[in-house]
């Protein structure tokens, strides 16, 4: 019989700081030592920087350790969300874990879920609140996008020419603005788009493929 206990954090930042990790690894080692568990400093094994999004076995710990678990072993998690955020990956592991006859310990549900049925049941429960608050959170956010969107805000990414940022909205910018103009009579007078390209590079610096160029007349 082995025993493992996993932390992880998703970002690189909190595991610099150290607080989440410590915080996790002094959950599982006052549980480890309550249940009587011996854990090897070098069985606790350590996410760093890794979304929850991610499945479990596609981690780069997580599947090291999923493929070396085998019957006897035990597994512990602090949290649920520290594993699982997806109910099907959480459902799914667990399933396989099961078989195989690896006991998986979730501190917050109150200890192991592969063995009781109740914790099983809860396990299930919690799950599927998980990627519902997930999906939830998704949604909110998208409609709040598409609230700034219809606002005229700024939502991030590269700046389209013609046009300026100014109070997190865009706004036309007068210089290029009449550069566009200045295309848009070139084109009237039969001037090749790639010809228009090489005088924007030529005339005011600006490199614009001639299918960009298009877009714009």
């Amino acid at each position: 019989m082995t025993i493992y206990g996993y932390v992880r954090v998703s970002t690189l930042q909190q595991a610099n700081e150290g607080d989440s990790l410590e915080t996790q690894l002094r959950q599982i080692s006052s549980y480890a030592s309550l249940k009587d568990f011996n854990i090897p400093p070098e069985n606790f094994i350590t996410e760093r920087g890794v979304s929850g999004n991610l499945e479990f076995e596609k981690r780069p710990e997580g599947v090291k350790l999923f493929n070396q678990l085998a019957s006897g072993d035990i597994l512990i998690f602090s949290k649920l969300d520290r594993a699982f955020r997806n109910t099907r990956n959480a459902l799914n592991t667990l399933y396989e874990l099961k078989k195989r006859g690896v006991s998986v310990h979730f501190i917050d549900l109150g200890g192991n879920v592969t063995n009781d049925g109740i914790g099983s049941v809860i396990f299930t429960i919690l799950s599927a609140f998980a990627t519902f608050e997930r999906e939830r959170i998704a949604t909110r956010i998208r409609e709040v996008k598409q609230v700034q969107k219809a606002e005229g805000k700024f939502l991030g990414g590269q700046t389209r020419f013609g046009y300026m940022v100014v109070d997190e909205k865009l706004e036309k910018e007068p210089t290029q603005q009449k550069i566009i103009k200045e295309m848009k009579v070139m084109k009237r007078r039969g001037m090749s788009l790639r010809r228009i390209s090489k005088w924007l590079d030529k005339s005011y610096g600006v490199k614009m493929s001639h299918t960009a160029v298009a877009t714009f007349i």
